[in-house]
């Protein structure tokens, strides 16, 4: 249909429940999930995914060189998350898993695993309950840059890759103090993290591989993947320096994880601006009305117009303005109900300012649909210095 002659004229409430429910990134979704796996009878497969409701479960890759801490990052996101850390040993140490068996004797007999079975033996871990339910944190892996890629084309796509950073010396440095709790794979050092339970001093072993020779061997073979596995996530990706204390890095990593990303849907613009009289709303509002082709609404001035029209508002709103008495919200809800209901305000969006001025006044706002979907405070430090230089217009 042509929009030019037969304009579709959209009820302002269906946007906002498109934006609020978040069907785009549903549809969005379903429709990646269903061209990766490509079901033979895609209605069933629609209705098991709705049904498992783990769009939103951790999905977490974190990447970093030796010592870097990533390992001790990653359990400590396991246990705050409640998820499901997923490493090479114990994606090979699953016990009931025919696949886990073959992975131990090639590595036996390899000393290395291959990629595909590495990668199957990812699916085969993601497909159990305990993952999809509360989701999942690989810890170094992918290791290289065809294992990300298998690992994408099988549908497998996190939600946040973190890569720690650190310099060479120090990491070299803070290798040679690790020790490892070979009861609970917890990560020590002698200088860093030291045990203050003797039980545990007692237990701790220094584990292999940490000369500073091999180190150094590990850390020129990570640099030389690193580097070709961050481009597959572009958007994704956040970069943390390592070298700082691990507390530090902890809580930097987990407020990144408990962020959501941009979403792609489209969204009309709903923006209010609101501060103290001189604060520079007006002006603001131009800018963005003139940036991003939105509706400038102007409150106060919504009011004149409607009593220099003579419309019927205007009839009402004219004994207020004669007394220069408050006009009720009552009123002024219906003028801007008006004009936000119009077809430029729903299909361009808009940018409000001078309403609402209080907690009540928001609520009405609300009530009526208009919920704004971005809200600006502004408080302009030389706001008294403009008031007294207006000119007088008395």
């Amino acid at each position: 249909m042509d929009a030019t002659t037969a304009p579709h004229h959209i009820p302002p409430e269906m946007p906002q429940y498109g934006e609020e429910r978040h069907v785009f990134e549903l549809m969005q979704n379903m429709l990646e999930q269903l061209l990766i796996y490509q079901p033979k009878d895609p209605i069933p497969f629609m209705i098991t995914h709705l049904q498992q409701d783990n769009d939103n479960v951790p999905k977490i890759v974190i990447l970093g060189p030796p010592a870097s801490g990533k390992t001790t990052i990653a359990m400590w996101l396991c246990k705050h998350l409640s998820s499901n850390l997923l490493t090479m040993d114990n994606l090979m140490a699953q016990k009931f898993s025919s696949l886990a068996a073959v992975a131990r004797e090639h590595y036996q007999k390899m000393k290395k695993l291959s990629n595909t079975l590495l990668v199957r033996l990812i699916q085969e871990r993601l497909r159990e309950e305990d993952c999809i339910r509360r989701g999942w944190i690989l810890d170094g892996i992918p290791a290289t840059r065809e294992q990300a890629l298998m690992i994408q084309t099988i549908g497998i796509t996190p939600r946040h890759v973190i890569a720690l950073s650190a310099p060479d010396t120090v990491l070299i440095e803070r290798n040679l103090g690790k020790r490892i709790d070979p009861q609970t794979g917890e990560i020590y050092h002698t200088t860093f993290d030291w045990p203050p339970e003797s039980e545990i001093q007692n237990r701790l072993v220094v584990p292999g591989g940490i000369s500073e020779l091999e180190t150094a061997q590990k850390l020129l073979e990570y640099h030389r993947n690193i580097i070709r596995i961050l481009p597959a996530y572009p958007k994704i990706l956040k970069v943390i320096n390592a070298d700082q204390p691990c507390v530090d890095v902890f809580y930097q990593a987990l407020t990144y994880v408990q962020t959501n990303h941009r979403s792609n849907a489209p969204f009309t613009p709903r923006v209010l601006l609101f501060g103290p009289m001189g604060s520079g709303k007006s002006l603001q509002a131009a800018l963005l009305a003139q940036k991003y082709g939105l509706v400038n609404v102007h409150c106060g001035q919504l009011l004149k117009e409607a009593v220099a029209g003579e419309s019927k508002f205007g009839e009402l709103i004219q004994p207020y303005f004669q007394k220069e008495m408050a006009v009720p919200d009552s009123i002024i809800m219906k003028v801007l109900s008006q004009r936000l209901s119009q077809q430029d305000c729903i299909q361009r969006g808009w940018v409000l300012h001078g309403f609402p001025k209080d907690l009540d006044q928001a609520h009405m706002l609300n009530s009526l649909g208009y919920q704004p979907n971005r809200a600006r405070e502004h408080q302009g430090a030389e706001q008294r210095r403009r008031i007294s230089s207006r000119p007088c217009t008395e």
